[in-house]
């Protein structure tokens, strides 16, 4: 999975050939992309260097639903959204599919939904690295006196890396539109 400047890797599984060569048309520019023509092929291209997956959901043999059983089955780490013709119905709910396009899609759609998928997974790294600095911060806050910790670099530099992430996951959440409800599950 590609994480900081790195291109994403995007797979596209989607049997109707016309639509896959478009969509990785449409994505190439921005992405480095990987097509699968069937479900059986994108069963053999999940890896763990994929970054997102747009993933058709009724293709022959292996369906969209079971290539995401097998992506959750390893344990990829990539997101997926659905591209489908499927008109989303309640049981979205239960899939592991973190977005869900209805054809038809334009490339400006497929573009964005690549690029919030991205976000996503930054905010989410960012979160956890930001989340780990502030235990061991107050791990130390209990521990230490107050001249310990102000005579301490190693604090000082804790500090300043708590709050330039803390200042990425702002940035990202303004993106995304995550409003701080929402961070209270």
């Amino acid at each position: 999975m590609s994480t900081g400047d790195a291109t994403p890797t995007v797979l596209i599984v989607e049997d109707e050939q016309h639509l896959a060569d478009l969509y990785t048309d449409y994505l190439t520019d921005s992405f480095d992309v990987r097509t699968a023509y069937s479900g059986e092929e994108g069963l053999e291209r999940l890896s763990e260097d994929i970054d997102v997956v747009l993933l058709d959901r009724r293709m022959p043999v292996v369906s969209g639903n079971e290539v995401l059983a097998e992506i959750e089955e390893q344990s990829l780490s990539c997101r997926v959204a659905m591209v489908t013709a499927v008109n989303p119905d309640f049981d979205i709910i239960e899939m592991g599919v973190d977005d869900y396009l209805v054809k038809p899609v334009t490339q400006r759609e497929l573009t964005d939904v690549v690029e919030r998928l991205q976000k996503i997974t930054a905010y989410n790294e960012q979160l956890q690295a930001l989340t780990t600095r502030k235990l061991k911060r107050n791990v130390l806050q209990v521990e230490k006196t107050r001249t310990e910790l102000e005579r301490s670099q190693r604090y000082q530099r804790l500090q300043s890396e708590i709050a330039e992430i803390s200042d990425r996951v702002d940035e990202l959440a303004a993106d995304l539109n995550v409003e701080e409800e929402d961070l209270r599950l």
